[in-house]
């Protein structure tokens, strides 16, 4: 059994390593075959003739071809320019294992907007990415600039992990748990500091980034007011690197919300709202994933009984764009997000896809990110306390 589960991770990460060797190459391939730009006939005014004395001296000096990659998906960094962008280094709380226990992070901050009570949005990175392409691919700091709020970054290290992996899988204090309270105190260093909104606090993640930013609502509901899981695993049965990967490629084993019931005090749980979107050509975190997080969510949110069985609340569904949009309705508000992608592969939907794990198919998934987070307060928060909707939500889109 242990041979054959090695054998699974073995290939999984082969797989996640392939596709960001594909996407370089094919990118590589593009510029390669780009027609180059018609001279044109009228010289710059700038350059001086040469001499024919002086074309005999020395051959010309060529330009060495240029390999930046172009992006078919605008805006790029240009697009945030106004705003601050500034890189830096939290130390975190003291971790088992670790001596220096520093969390590396980026942190974005709009122009023309009052730093006092602006919304956080958290932003957890995926495996073998760093935050420069997180931040360039998901394109959240143009939402920024638009609505006002700041987005931290942070940045998991290649001495904790060599693909820079976060530990979702595992809670123990020298993994996943050092992760989780190492993010929480950037973020409460960061609202002392720049004086954001404490009340709206919200964290989003990609793959691993998904399954840490899972974590971090089961063991820390007080400090956010929603989350957003892209592409990631359903939580509560990996406990290893091993289990994890089987858990990625066909989904937990175990009932989802009995799984919920193991690792969290149901009753007690203050709730928390959850927007989970999959692509459905998913070979890297199989799309049942999708559908055990909602269940997952919707039991934290005690909407389903530990069976998964629905107790309370409505559901409304939409097909539109190449999305399948299910939204679980209690109150009057949304609670419970899940849009499937059409076509989608491990990818941030509707992102920049000249970065890897990013990709221009299906909507702009950090629109969808921010439409639903912008709606969500956690009311007293340092407290646990039900989160709550503005009245913006009450139709429940």
């Amino acid at each position: 059994m242990a041979k054959s589960l090695s054998k699974i991770w073995l290939r999984g990460l082969k797989r996640l390593l392939a596709i960001q060797t594909e996407h370089a190459h094919k990118t590589t391939k593009r510029i390669a075959t780009r027609p180059a730009r018609p001279a044109t006939s009228k010289p710059s005014a700038k350059v001086r003739p040469i001499k024919p004395t002086e074309a005999l001296r020395a051959p010309a000096k060529r330009e060495a071809p240029r390999t930046a990659r172009e992006s078919r998906v605008r805006p790029r960094a240009s697009a945030w320019a106004s705003g601050s962008w500034t890189r830096s280094f939290h130390s975190a709380p003291a971790a088992p294992g670790r001596l220096v226990n520093h969390l590396q992070y980026g942190l974005y901050i709009p122009s023309g907007h009052a730093l006092e009570a602006m919304p956080l949005v958290v932003m957890l990175h995926g495996c073998t990415q760093s935050i420069d392409e997180f931040a360039a691919g998901t394109r959240m700091n143009v939402l920024a600039d638009r609505f006002g709020f700041a987005v931290v970054y942070p940045e998991q290290s290649k001495h904790a992990h060599s693909h820079r992996c976060w530990h979702w899988y595992d809670a123990s204090d020298s993994a996943g748990g050092a992760e989780t309270r190492a993010v929480v105190s950037l973020v409460d260093a960061l609202v002392a500091e720049h004086g954001f909104d404490s009340e709206r606090v919200y964290v989003a993640g990609i793959s691993a980034g998904a399954g840490l930013t899972a974590l971090l609502a089961i063991n820390y509901p007080e400090r956010f007011a929603a989350v957003a899981l892209h592409s990631g695993p359903a939580f509560g049965e990996a406990h290893s690197g091993i289990t994890a990967m089987d858990v990625m490629r066909r989904g937990a084993r175990g009932e989802p919300a009995e799984l919920v019931d193991e690792i969290a005090d149901v009753k007690q749980y203050p709730g928390m709202p959850a927007l989970i979107i999959h692509g459905d050509a998913d070979h890297v975190v199989a799309p049942v994933n999708a559908e055990q997080l909602a269940v997952q969510f919707l039991r934290l949110n005690r909407i389903v009984d530990e069976s998964g069985a629905r107790k309370s609340g409505d559901i409304r569904e939409e097909r539109k764009g190449g999305m399948v949009m299910r939204d679980y309705v209690r109150g009057g508000r949304r609670v419970v997000r899940l849009c499937r992608v059409q076509g989608l592969a491990h990818a941030w939907s509707g992102g920049d896809d000249a970065l890897p794990f990013h990709s221009a198919k299906g909507p702009d998934a950090s629109a969808l990110v921010w439409e639903f987070f912008r709606h969500q307060r956690r009311t007293g928060a340092g407290r646990a306390a039900e989160s709550t909707a503005t009245a913006a939500s009450a139709d429940a889109r």
